[in-house]
This record gives structure tokens, sequence and C-alpha cells, in this order.
């Protein structure tokens, strides 16, 4: 890809090992980026690295998917994945897998297992269970052996994933959970004891396996587990003894420590900081980790794998007793003897006999004194106190490594192993790469194991691609890629290796690290991969596969040497204790060499070369565990680091191969039986494998695949696309087979059903023709009854519209009549009127005179009184005149019934409401003269109801019927007309109750200045002025007050107050003439007194003023109560 300005690109960059930029600048081999950090970086463009902008967000599951396959594109999709909890990558056909540091929900469960079970490689997304189950369908298919390699740096999690991998094996080929103490569940609770003796905190790891584990788990021919068996390589016996900051010792020390009080008490035991083998570290307590709760998950775990009770207190006695061993000190006596230091130093060796059973001054001299034998005789000398603590902790050492070989022994023996197996998977789980400031002899052997690995991975990867492809003549470009042979020979070639020089050395007496060192500086000054560091003595570096290593050969030579003291070994041979001397057999029972010199990095070199036989004979696949971060903590990923692990395990050269080359071969009589069933006919041509082989890729429409000698080689994915052919091939052939079967399978219960359903339809039909015969006679009787019952409810049902029409006929004829009645009475009202404004107009000439007013308003009640009379002759005069024409007429009556209805509209609702009694009045007595006075002029008539005088026939009656709908519709729209007015009238009528709130107002007000008036009623009539005064105000009060009611309630009610009456003389009276109000007629009727609440006399009157009089009245009325009292109420 040619790299110009804007283009996305990965840059170097110290901190983050790669970061992307975009490009702002290129000057012919250099190009100026500025970083997403914000940085301007100007480098080379051969160092610079396309970016995929079009990559998903979430990354790829399979790194060969890469668009752009560089480390900063592997780089940046591990670490994407990683941040949204994706653990699991594709490799190709290699798993990595990073270590999240914390608990993964639903990631290991039992339904995640069964969607993996038989699931292709790709299919679903990465994990530990694909490979496992690529691993055991490819055992079961082909019937060879398969192993699983997991392999990191310390911390990557090698040993949770090896877990994963045989509880997923368990779940294959495990047997019936009922079944107790199964082959799989023996292997799955071994890790825990072995993790309890064999595991320590580490530098890098809480949890570090310090020994070398290859798990056989062997299946019979239906693919059951049938047996298992433990391998263990290399246990690092020196941390027994030794330990640094921040590590720990094995984990055993520290769970016996923390034992139920009764077993402390019994091996005597107490804080660990107390114990100089745990105490050379501050750290005894692990983060998240209780070690009272793992103590008895320990001893539950070595129940299951079938370790006794008494075998398991042997067992905690030995490790009490190296606890022990290890306070022991010792103190100079003499130029080179040693003696006990002080009393707790012989308390700990008298504990020390007590737990290993043995005698206590044999104890002593075992470890104080040493035996030479000469020819002569045997000399007994005495060690140094250094050399007495060698002993001692040699002791130790040794002891724990007897009990950890006779644990993985016992482990074996109690799961069992099958003999009859012919077919295995191998899971080793293994250290990885180590580099301390320290390394020493233990991190030598542990990367030269890794190196032995990591040629197998390049065998298995490289090599072995390289050269099928070449033995089978196919087209390939040789690819070079970084070898470790070299390295190899440097450590393990014989002779002039370095462990062949270390053993030499370790063969002389006299022999020190610094002559070891020596001997390596002069033979490999010349070797590439061997460096001597500047200014050292005794340090040399090796440059392995996965970087640079300088170790340090102090102790080189006593890690190596592997021969057990005889003291040693007849002192814990005659122990009391069956366990302990069965660790340590006689020296008559040993081989003749067994005092002998015994070298730890050959044993170990031959069964490094044993394991990679047994590798090398069985299918690998690889799992490659990534540390994320030095710190050990969830979500940091650190790509120095990352990047690191990758380029050291191999990761990125396998890919660029495994997307160049074929990934997949197979020979063509493989090829043609597992896939000619794509093509049947190729079977029937006599042809060779090879061309077969051609004809079912062609037909099937696969290309780049390539044909050689034996084999078929395809590209990646190609096997995965013949196989799923395959199966919906297969899928479809049992298809059709199912068919046929559940068609013959079906036409037998047609056939059944059939004839069952005949015998079912004869009986049903034969009573089905019962019930309808029984339903034809049913119905002819049912027609009889129901034509006299139809016939029954017409004639009745004529009866009642007859009946109906008479009502409706008598119900018109009464309305049209109150129609007539109420138009009488209308203009009988209008004729009243007229005679009561005459009567107005004589009456105003009264007025002049105070005196006869009196008298003249005696005569008005009795003309009123005659009046009424009056009114009620003309009523019954008016009923009469509304009979007559219902006499005279009754043939015509209808028509001009609704002749008037029409033309005399009702009187508005507003009228009849204007007629109830106002509720604001407060005398009942007031309320029932207002109440007459409404009801006076009107008269209610009674219907009488008469027999109609002419029968309609029944030709009549629907024309009958039709009139009465119109005046029905008449009916209505007047009603609606009404409602309208009524609607209006209610307005109006609000509108006046408002204005009636305004003059309640204003009686208030007058009352209060009748409440004056009344106080000076019992004064004096000297103040006549201000008497006088206080009355002219009041009395134009009044009749403001009742013009005011006169003019907004002039139909609702009559205008009434109450007024305090003043007992004054009659003097007083003419005083009041000169005021001179217009008033026409002031009438004063049907007045009474009463009690008010205040105890006052007052006398309640009707006040009226004629309409022709208000605009004087008013006008005069203002003036004057403005000239009294020009601030008061208005």
């Amino acid at each position: 890809m040619e790299i110009t300005v804007g283009s996305h690109v990965w840059v170097e960059d110290q901190e983050l090992a790669w970061v992307d930029g975009v490009v702002t600048s290129v000057n012919g081999n250099e190009a100026e980026v500025e970083t997403i950090n914000g940085n301007q970086v100007t480098t080379k463009l051969s160092k610079l690295y396309p970016k995929d902008m079009e990559a998903p967000d979430t990354g790829v599951d399979d790194m060969t998917k890469l668009s752009y396959l560089h480390e900063p594109a592997v780089l940046h999709n591990l670490a994407t994945r990683y941040g949204i909890k994706e653990i699991y990558t594709y490799c190709g056909n290699i798993l990595i897998a990073i270590n999240p540091f914390q608990a993964i929900s639903h990631l290991y469960d039992t339904e995640l297992m069964d969607s993996y079970k038989g699931a292709q490689l790709g299919d679903r997304s990465p994990h530990v269970f694909a490979i496992t189950d690529v691993a055991y369908r490819a055992m079961n298919n082909e019937g060879k052996s398969n192993s699983i390699l997991v392999s990191g740096e310390s911390g990557a999690g090698k040993t949770e994933t090896t877990k994963m991998v045989m509880r997923y094996l368990a779940y294959l080929g495990g047997h019936a959970a009922a079944e107790a103490r199964t082959v799989e569940r023996k292997v799955l609770e071994s890790n825990p004891v072995l993790e309890a003796f064999g595991n320590a905190k580490t530098v890098r790891n809480n949890n570090s396996s310090r020994f070398g584990k290859f798990v056989e788990i062997q299946f019979d021919a239906c693919g059951q587990i049938s047996g298992a068996a433990i391998r263990t390589y290399l246990l690092e016996k020196s941390r027994v003894c030794q330990i640094s900051e921040p590590e720990r010792n094995y984990h055993c020390f520290y769970l016996l420590c923390a034992a139920p009080p009764k077993e402390i008490e019994k091996y005597k035991l107490g804080d660990p900081k107390s114990f100089h083998y745990l105490n050379q570290s501050s750290c005894y307590e692990l983060v998240g980790v209780d070690d009272s709760h793992d103590y008895l998950a320990t001893k539950k775990a070595m129940d299951i794998v079938g370790i006794s009770v008494e075998e398991q207190d042997a067992i905690f006695r030995i490790v009490a007793a190296i606890l022990h061993l290890g306070n022991i000190a010792f103190a100079l006596e003499g130029e080179d003897s040693s003696v006990l230091e002080d009393d707790k130093a012989k308390f700990h060796l008298q504990v020390t006999a007590e737990l290993l059973m043995c005698d206590l001054e044999a104890l002593e001299t075992a470890l104080c004194k040493r035996n030479m034998v000469t020819p002569e005789e045997v000399i007994k000398r005495s060690l140094d106190p250094l050399g007495a603590a060698i002993s001692r902790d040699g002791l130790a050492k040794t002891i724990y490594a007897r009990l950890f070989d006779w644990l993985v022994k016992k482990i074996n023996v109690s799961i069992g192993q099958d003999p009859d197996s012919k077919c295995l998977i191998g899971v080793l789980d293994i250290y990885g790469f180590e580099s301390f400031k320290t390394s020493s002899f233990e991190q030598f052997c542990i990367n030269f194991t890794n190196e032995k690995l990591q040629q197998h991975f390049n065998q298995h990867v490289f090599k072995m691609e390289q050269s099928v492809y070449q033995e089978e003549e196919i087209d390939w470009s040789y690819i070079d890629f970084v070898d470790n042979q070299d390295v190899l020979d440097l450590i393990e070639k014989k002779p002039g290796g370095i462990i062949s020089l270390l053993d030499e050395t370790c063969m002389f007496p006299k022999s020190t690290h610094e002559t070891f060192a020596q001997k390596l500086y002069q033979t490999f000054k010349d070797h590439k991969r061997f460096v001597k560091p500047k200014l050292a003595r005794t340090e040399f570096t090796i440059v392995h596969y996965a970087g640079e290593v300088q170790y340090q050969c102090d102790q080189f030579l006593d890690k190596n040497k592997d021969y057990i003291v005889p003291e040693h070994q007849e002192l814990l041979s005659t122990s009391k204790c069956s366990f302990i001397a069965s660790l340590f057999p006689s020296l008559n029972a040993e081989t003749p060499k067994s005092g002998k010199f015994s070298s730890i990095g050959s044993r170990f070199k031959l069964q490094l070369q044993q394991l990679m036989d047994i590798l090398n004979s069985t299918e690998p696949h690889y799992i490659r565990c990534i540390k994320p971060n030095s710190d050990l903590r969830p979500e940091i990923f650190e790509n120095v680091s990352v990047l690191q692990q990758l380029r050291s395990g191999g990761v990125l050269e396998a890919i660029r191969v495994k997307c160049e080359g074929y990934p997949t071969n197979r020979i063509f009589s493989e090829f043609l039986e597992r896939f000619s069933i794509l093509v049947p006919e190729v079977l029937k041509e006599n042809v060779e494998e090879n061309v077969a082989c051609k004809s079912i890729m062609e037909k099937v429409g696969l290309s780049n695949y390539q044909i050689g000698k034996t084999k078929i080689f395809l590209r990646a994915g190609q096997m995965a696309e013949l196989d799923g052919r395959k199966a919906k091939l297969l899928g479809e052939s049992a298809k059709v087979i199912q068919k046929q079967v559940r068609s013959r399978i079906a036409r037998k219960c047609y056939v059944r059903i059939q004839t069952a359903s005949i015998c079912i339809q004869t009986v049903l039909r034969g009573q089905l023709a019962c019930e309808s015969l029984k339903f034809r006679k049913r119905t002819a009787a049912a027609v009889k009854i129901q034509k006299s019952a139809r016939r029954k409810s017409a004639s009745r049902k004529y009866t009642n519209i007859k009946s109906s029409a008479i009502v409706v006929q008598t119900g018109i004829r009464a309305m049209v009549a109150r129609n007539e009645f109420r138009s009488k009475m209308q203009n009988h009202s209008a004729t009243i009127q007229a005679a009561t404004e005459e009567e107005e107009k004589d009456s105003g000439k009264e007025e002049e005179d105070i005196g006869k007013e009196e008298k003249d308003n005696g005569k008005e009640e009795k003309d009123v009184g005659k009046e009424e009379k009056d009114v009620g002759k003309e009523e019954k005069d008016s009923g009469k005149e509304v009979e007559e024409p219902e006499d005279k007429e009754p043939e015509k009556q209808p028509t001009v019934e609704v002749q008037e209805k029409e033309e005399l509209p009702d009187p508005p609702v507003a009228v009849l409401e204007q007629n109830k009694p106002d509720k604001t009045y407060v005398s009942p007595d007031k309320e029932q003269e207002v109440t007459e006075e409404s009801n006076e002029p009107y008269h209610i008539v009674e219907e009488i109801s008469s027999p109609i005088q002419d029968v309609l026939t029944a030709e009549e009656l629907p024309s009958e019927v039709e009139q009465l709908k119109v005046l029905l519709i008449g009916e209505k729209k007047r009603a609606d007309e009404y409602q309208k007015k009524h609607a209006e009238a209610q307005e109006l009528s609000e509108q006046r109750r408002k204005k009636l709130e305004e003059t309640e107002k204003k009686v208030h007000q007058l009352q209060e200045s009748l409440n004056r008036l009344h106080q000076v009623q019992n004064q004096p009539l000297h103040p006549l002025l201000e008497l006088i005064t206080l009355i002219i105000r009041t009395t134009l009060m009044l009749h403001q007050l009742a013009q005011i009611l006169h003019f907004q309630l002039q139909v609702v009610i009559q205008p009434t107050t109450l007024v305090p009456v003043l007992k004054l003389p009659r003097c007083m009276l003419k005083m009041l003439q000169p005021l001179k109000l217009q008033v026409l007629r002031t009438v004063i009727r049907r007045g009474h007194l009463m009690t008010t609440s205040d105890g006052s006399l007052c006398f309640c009157f009707i006040l009226s003023i004629d309409d022709r009089y208000k605009h004087n009245f008013s006008r005069e009325l203002q003036c004057r109560h403005a000239k009294h009292n020009p601030n008061s109420y208005t």
C-alpha cells in the first residue's frame, strides 16, 4: 500500500509499542506523522504500517481474517477484544488466551460446554472448549492421540486454562454423575492437592506452578475416559529452604499453619512468622485467599483421590517436621565443629524427631557430622555451622521432594491407568520463560524446557509445513523464520554443551562456581547466543528465543547434585513411621549407584526428551496464554509486554505462514473416503486417486488448492466448506429416508383410522336418521302452535294501537283548549292593565295633599278588592267561552286546534320564572303574599276527560296518525324555540342577579343609616335640624333603592324593604312636605308591624313608583342627596 498524505498508519512508540496517527507530509523516504496523542513523529516509510479504517469496532475473532496482517494490527485487535472482555482469539488453529485477572460470569458453565460440543472450529466464538473439542473429535475420528500444549510465562493463566481443558474432557468423555469416584473426578480433584504442594507465590504470579505437569487422559474405543496418568518435571526444591521478597514458600506450609487449633497443637505449630523457612519474606497471606478454607478443601481432595486418613496425618507430620527442622540453628564449637545454638534449637530438634519418629541423638549426629569412607576405615568428621546448616537444608529438600513424588504416584495409582487404551489426549502445563534479577539453576532448566517447546512449535508450524510442501513438490515460496536450534545446541549438546560442562565440573570435588564460569567463558566465547557480561566473574547471559536472560552460577554446582547423604538415608529408613520409612528405603534396596553422584540437569534433559517424544507422536494443539500486565490487575493492557510475549511465542510468524500456506492437508485415500460422498460417480470411474480428488474439488467449485504426490493441500477454510457441504448432503439424504419411513407409518395409521371411522359413521348416521324424524314431527307441531299464537298476538296488537290513538287524540285536543284559554287570559290582562293606567292618571292629583292621600289609599284598597272580584268573574266567563266551541263544532275541532296553536305562542319561560317568589326576602308572611300576588292573574284549568263523541274507523286511523305526527313535529319545533328563549331569560336573570348583589350592598348602607336614626328616636326634639337631615337622607336612599329595585326587577318581585317607624308628631310630617318629591303614587299595602333582631319595632311595606315619574324622581333624588351629604354613598 502506498503511503501518502492523509493516510492512517501505525508508528512505533516507546511507551505504547505502536500508536496510530495520520501522515501530514512525505519527504522522500521519510514521513511526518501526527499521532493520536498530538505528538509529531518523523520516521522512515519502511517503519510505517497501514491502519485498516474499516475494521470492526469489536475486532475479529480470527486474526488471519485481518485485512492488514502485521504486529500493530494484531496488537490492536487483541487490545480491542480484551477491552470488551473477549479474552480468547484465534490465530489460525492457535488459541490466544489473555488472563483477565477476574471472574467472568457464564464463561465456563455447562450450557456453554453443550454449545461447543460437536461444533466446527470457527463456528462459535473462540474458546478453550473449542480447541479441546477439536482434539477430542480428531482422536475419535482418526484414532490418533492428540495433545494440547498450554504455554506462556508465569502469571499468564496456564494452570487455570489446563483446569478448563480437563474439565471439558471430563464433560465429553465422563461417566454418569451418579457414579462415585470416577476417573475424571479424580483427575479434577487432583489439582488442589498438586497445587497445595507444588505451587507458590512468585514475583509475577500468586499461584505459580513450580513444576512441570503433563496429564495423559486415556480413552477407550467408545470415547469414554478409561484412565489417566500425571507426569511431573523438575520440582523447585530450593524454594523449600530459600525464598526472596515478596515471594512465598509452597502453599502447604501456610495451609497447615491455618489448620484448626487441635491440629496446630498436635503438630506444635504457630504463627508462620516464627519459622525460618517462611519468615525470609514478609508475605504471609494472599489477597482474597483463605488458607484455613483451602486447608479443608485440600483434605477433601485427598479423600477423593484415595489418600487415607493415616496417610494424610503422616503427610502433614512431614510438612510440620520440615518447618521445625528449619528452626534448628547451629553454633561453632572449637575450631571446626558445631553444636545446637540454644534451647530453642534443642526444642525444635526434639519436635522434629518426634514428628519424624526417629532417634533424637541420631538426628543430631546426622546433621552435625559426616562419615568419610576410605579403603581402610570409615572416618567420622564434624561439620562447621555452615556445613551443618547446608546439611539441614539438604535433608529438608530431600524429604519434601520424596513426599511430592509419592503424592504424584499415589494419585496415579488412585486414578488408575488403562493398559488397553490406544488413544490419549495429553495436556501439558509447564512453566513459561522466567527472567529475574537473580536467575539461578531453576530458571536455567525452565528456560531450557521452553526452548524445547518452542522448537516443537516451530517444527509443527514452520518446519513441518515447509518440509511437507517440499516433499510433495507443490508450488511454495520458501519463507525464512527464526530458528532456535543453535540455542538448544548451546545448552544440551553432548559433549560441549552447558549441561555437559556442569556435570563435568560437579564430578571434581574441588571445583567451584568460579571454575565453572571460566570454563563457560573459554568454551563459548565466540558463540553468538552466549554473552559474557562486562566485569562479571560468575555470571553469563544466554540469548533465548524469548529474549536475553542473565544467570548467576553461584549455586549451579550444589543444585545440580542429586545424591542423598547416607546418614540421612539411614536415619529416615529406620523411622518408626511406616510412611516415612517407605519414602527412604534401606541402602540395600537401592541401586548400586545410589550413593554416587547423579546430575539433576542430565536427568531433567532425559525427562524432557521423553516428553518431546510423546508430543511428537501426537497431533498437537496450541494454546498461548498471555499476561496483559505485570501488576496482575484486571482491565489493564500493556502493549509492550503483550507484544514481547507474542514475538517470543512465535504467534506473529505463525499468522503469516498460516495465511500464505496451506494449513490443511490430507492423503488422497483419506480425502476420498471422507468426501467421495459429494461426488459418488468418481468412485465408479477407474481413475487414480489424485485425479479423483481433483475431480471432487472441481465439481464442488473450490480453487486455490494444491495436488501433491500423496496429499491434497487446502487453503484455510476449504476443509470447513467441504465438511459443511457433506453435512448438508447427509442431512438431505436423512430427510429422504425419514420421509419414506414417515409416509409408510402415516399410511398404516390412515388405514386404521379409516376403518374405525367407517364403523363410527354407520352408527352415527342411524342415530342421526332417528333424530331427524323426531325433529320433523316436532317442527310440524310447532308450526300449528305458532300460527295460533301469532293470530292472537296480531289481534292484541291492533287493540293496543287503537287505544293509543284515542289517548293521543284526547291529549292533543286538551292542549289546543289550553292554548286558547291562555290567549283569552292574556287579552283580559291587557284590559285590566289599561284600566289600571287610567286609575293611576286620576290618582296623580291626590298627591298634592298628604292628608287626603291616606283616605285615598283606603279607597284604593277597596278598589283593588273589587278588581280582584272582577278578575274572578272574568276568569269564569273565559272558562265558559273555552268550553263553548267544543260543544258547538266537535267535527272541525282538530283543524281549528292546530291553527290556534300555531298562531298563539305560549308565554315565555322567563315570565313563569318571574312569577316565582324571591328567595332573598326574610319574612315568611311576605313570601306567602308575593306567591299569592304572582298567582292571581292565572287560573289553572283542570282537564275534564270526556269520552270521544265519534269513534274513528280502522280505515281512517292511518290518516289520523299522520296528522298527529305533523302536530308532534310542530310541537317539537316550538319546544326548541321556547328552550332558546328560556336560555336567554336565564342569562338575563343572571345579569339581574348580579345587579341585585350590588343593591344588597346599598341595603347594608341604608341599614346603617336606619340604625343611627333609631338611636335618636328617644332623644328630645330640640336638635331638630340634625334629625330632619337624617330623615331626608334616609328618605332619599329609600326612594333611590325603590327606584333601582323597580328598574331591575320589574316582573320578578315588587321592591320591598324594612323601614324603622318613627313616632313623630304631625308637625314633623308637615316639615317633610317642602321636600316636594315628585312621587305620584306611594302605596303602603299589607303593612304590618314586626320586631327585628335588635329589638326595634319596624313596619314592613312595599314602595312602588310609576314609570313616568322615574326620571324626575331620580334627578331630584340625586340633587337632594348631593346637597345634604356630598361625601356619602350615591
